[in-house]
């Protein structure tokens, strides 16, 4: 954190800063944990280069988050609004201290999981516009999952790595093959419901009660086995997380069906994040459905 940081963080939270230490915080952001003169620890991101409105928006999507009352989320203390030309934009959090699972974690995890998508939003999409990673994610209502997950998650994401050379012809074309076939693999009407939208394992953080708590999200009313497909694409969560889930929120006929369906966005995305390592993994998956 560089000393005009720093001061401009002092004078939001009307706070010294007292001592810094950094700390791992993804591929994206600078992470600092810091501490302040009236006795609490914060979680500072900084980033020199952020997307305008990054920020702002990961500051909306915990709080979303926490409205249902049901799963933890760090509270937000300050986010950078001015955003200037050669000024690191910032998040400050709530410092979360880490923890060893409890004895029933997972059990706890799967049912307020569900809780969560059970908080149905109004519709499919958000009120504004959010980021997953560093890429815009456009969060425009429709009236329907099928034209959502096409229209505001898939194509983006296949228009951006055809651009840039990373999806090959014939894939592309299976995308468009496939947006005629999601009416028929949905066949059964969900609400939307209320979703973190990058549910993996690095970002399921346990507190010093060794509860679970959600960092880092790209929230937005969605189906819920986007969330789901997320948990499984890179591992990290065990079965008991998923059977108390459907304990306490039933899965639609079809969901085993539809879970290489639901992991084309993340894997889309990485394949624009970290290039075409991952595009196998798309080619094979979109020809599954077509």
């Amino acid at each position: 954190m560089t000393p005009d940081t720093k001061d401009r963080i002092e004078q939001v939270l009307k706070v010294k800063i007292t001592g810094t230490q950094s700390v791992g915080g993804g591929d994206i952001n600078v992470a600092t944990r810091v501490e302040l003169a009236d006795g609490r620890r914060a979680f500072v991101k900084t980033n020199l280069t952020a997307p305008k409105g990054m920020f702002p928006a990961e500051a909306r999507g915990l709080g979303w988050l926490t409205e249902p009352g049901v799963i933890r989320t760090p509270s937000v203390y300050a986010v950078c609004r001015d955003e200037s030309t050669g000024q690191a934009a910032y998040l400050v959090l709530e410092w979360i201290a880490p923890g060893r699972p409890c004895q029933d974690f997972d059990e706890k995890l799967g049912q307020r999981l569900a809780q969560l998508h059970q908080a149905a939003p109004a519709g499919f999409g958000f009120d504004s516009d959010n980021f997953i990673g560093s890429l815009p994610q456009d969060n425009r209502s429709l009236p329907s999952w099928p034209e959502f997950f096409y229209s505001r998650r898939l194509e983006p994401q296949v228009k951006r790595a055809a651009n840039t050379g990373r999806l090959d012809a014939a894939t592309v074309y299976n995308f468009e093959k496939l947006a005629a076939r999601l009416a028929d693999l949905f066949a059964v009407n969900e609400p939307p419901a209320r979703l973190h939208g990058d549910l993996w394992s690095g970002n399921l953080h346990v507190d010093s009660e060794g509860e679970p708590c959600l960092i880092d999200p790209a929230v937005y009313g969605g189906h819920r086995e986007m969330d789901l497909g997320m948990m499984r694409l890179f591992g990290g969560f065990s079965a008991r997380v998923f059977d108390a889930y459907a304990e306490q929120y039933p899965l639609s006929p079809g969901y085993q069906d539809r879970i290489q369906l639901m992991q084309l966005y993340p894997l889309l995305v990485h394949v624009n994040l970290f290039g075409g390592g991952y595009v196998a993994s798309v080619r094979n998956a979109v020809k599954k459905y077509v």
